[in-house]
C-alpha cells in the first residue's frame, strides 16, 4: 500500500465548486450536530430499524457492540472475522446472530442492512467499497488511508444509493450540538480552536504501534479527533491556508507515537493540535476562543460522567465563569448509531455526513504532508 503522504490531495480547499451557503448548511448539520440541526432523533421514531453486521472481533468492536444493542433502530445481526472460532465467540458475547469466517460471505448475505467496519486502516476501503456495491450501509472507523481512498468510499455509497457516516462519536453528542449554536450566539467568530488527545500506549504489539497496518500512527489514531473538532468548532466554509506540523517516532518500530502543529485558514483564524501515545497522563483537552468568549472541555472526545451529561465551561470577561451540563440519554457512540438510522434515505443528511468525513481526512492528510515533509528536512 502507497504511504499516505504519497497520495494527498494537492488542492488544500475542498468542494470549491460547492457556494458558500450550501458548505454553511453542510457543516451545521454535518458530522456532529447532524441529528440536532436537521430535526434529529425525534424524527427518528419511525425509522427502520437496521440490522448491522460488524467486520472485525478486535477491541473497538467489542466496545462498540454493546452500543448497538443500546442504540434504538439498531440490531446487532452479524458479525464476521477470519477465523470463525472468534466470530462466534463475538457473536455468542454480544448476541449476534450469525457468525462468518469471510467478511465476502457476510455482504452477500440478506440478513443484514448495514456494516461496521472495525478493521485495520489498510483494508478499510475494500470493504466499505464491497459493502456500497453490495447495498450495505457503511460505517467505517477512522482514519482512512487518504482522502481519495475515502472519496472512493463515499462514491460507491452514493452511486448504490446507500448511506456513509464515519465512526466519530463526540458530534453526536447535545452537548457538540449547543457548542456550536454557542459559538455565533456568544462566542462571536472563533478564531482559534485548540485541541490534545493524548494517552500512553507501550505496548509495541499494538496495532497502532504497526506502520504496515496503522501507516499513520498516533496522527491517524488521535490526530483524527484533532481535526474532528477543528471541523466541528471552526467557521463554516474556511479552507486551509498552511500547515506547519512535526512528529515523532517510535524507537523500535518506527511508528508515529505523537504529533504537534498548527493550521492556518483562510479567515485568518487556527487549529493548534497535540496528539500522541506517548503522555503520561490522558489528556482530551479542547479550547474554543472567540471574539466574545471561550468555551473549555477537559474530555472533549467523551464525557467523564456516568449519566453521559456533558459538561464545558463558558468564560466571558475578565473572570466570569458558566459551569453549563448538558444531559445526554446514552453515550455519543450509541447516539452515532441512531443517527445513523436517520440519515439513510435523506440525501440532505448523507451529503453533510459525508463532507463533514472527508473534510476531516483532508485536514488529516494535509497534517501529515507536513509533518513528513519536515521530517525529511523540508
Amino acid at each position: 500500500m502507497a504511504k499516505p503522504d504519497e497520495h494527498v490531495h494537492p488542492d488544500c480547499g475542498i468542494d470549491r465548486g460547492i457556494d458558500h451557503q450550501r458548505r454553511a448548511l453542510l457543516l451545521a448539520a454535518g458530522a456532529g450536530a447532524l441529528a440536532a440541526a436537521l430535526g434529529g432523533r425525534a424524527e427518528a421514531q419511525s425509522m427502520k430499524t437496521l440490522r448491522w453486521g460488524v467486520v472485525g472481533t478486535g477491541g473497538i468492536a467489542n466496545s462498540m457492540a454493546p452500543r448497538i444493542l443500546e442504540a434504538a433502530h439498531a440490531e446487532l445481526a452479524a458479525v464476521s472475522s477470519r477465523r470463525m472460532e472468534t466470530a462466534q465467540e463475538f457473536a455468542d458475547q454480544h448476541g449476534a446472530g450469525r457468525a462468518f469466517d469471510s467478511w465476502q460471505e457476510m455482504l452477500a448475505w440478506d440478513g443484514i442492512d448495514a456494516v461496521y467496519i472495525a478493521t485495520p486502516t489498510s483494508v478499510r476501503e475494500e470493504i466499505g467499497v464491497a459493502a456500497a456495491n453490495a447495498g450495505k450501509h457503511v460505517l467505517g472507523e477512522k482514519p482512512f488511508a487518504n482522502l481519495p481512498s475515502l472519496r472512493r468510499i463515499t462514491a460507491a455509497c452514493r452511486a448504490n444509493g446507500v448511506g456513509f457516516m464515519d465512526g466519530t462519536h463526540f458530534p453526536h453528542e447535545p452537548r457538540t450540538a449547543q457548542i456550536r449554536a454557542r459559538i455565533g450566539a456568544d462566542l462571536g467568530w472563533p478564531w482559534s480552536v485548540a485541541s490534545a488527545f493524548q494517552f500512553n500506549l507501550s505496548d509495541t504489539s499494538n496495532i497502532r504501534l504497526q506502520p504496515e497496518l496503522e501507516p499513520y500512527g498516533a496522527i491517524g489514531d488521535t490526530g483524527w479527533y484533532n481535526m474532528r473538532a477543528a471541523v466541528e468548532y471552526t467557521a463554516p466554509g474556511i479552507n486551509i491556508a498552511a500547515v506547519d506540523a512535526y512528529l515523532r517516532r517510535h524507537p523500535e518500530t518506527n511508528a508515529v507515537v505523537s504529533a504537534s502543529g498548527v493550521i492556518r485558514f483562510d479567515d485568518g483564524s487556527t487549529s493548534t493540535f497535540n496528539c500522541g501515545f506517548d503522555s503520561g497522563a490522558g489528556v482530551q483537552d479542547l479550547r474554543v476562543t472567540g471574539t466574545r468568549g471561550v468555551i473549555k472541555l477537559d474530555d472533549f472526545l467523551r464525557s467523564r460522567r456516568d449519566d453521559h451529561t456533558g459538561v464545558y465551561e463558558l468564560r466571558s470577561g475578565w473572570d466570569e465563569r458558566q459551569q453549563v451540563e448538558v444531559p445526554s440519554a446514552k453515550p455519543g457512540a450509541a447516539l452515532m448509531f441512531e443517527d445513523f438510522a436517520a440519515m439513510v434515505g435523506d440525501p440532505g443528511r448523507l451529503e453533510a455526513s459525508i463532507h463533514a468525513s472527508e473534510r476531516t481526512q483532508e485536514w488529516l492528510d494535509a497534517v501529515w504532508e507536513s509533518a513528513i515533509g519536515n521530517e525529511r528536512g523540508g
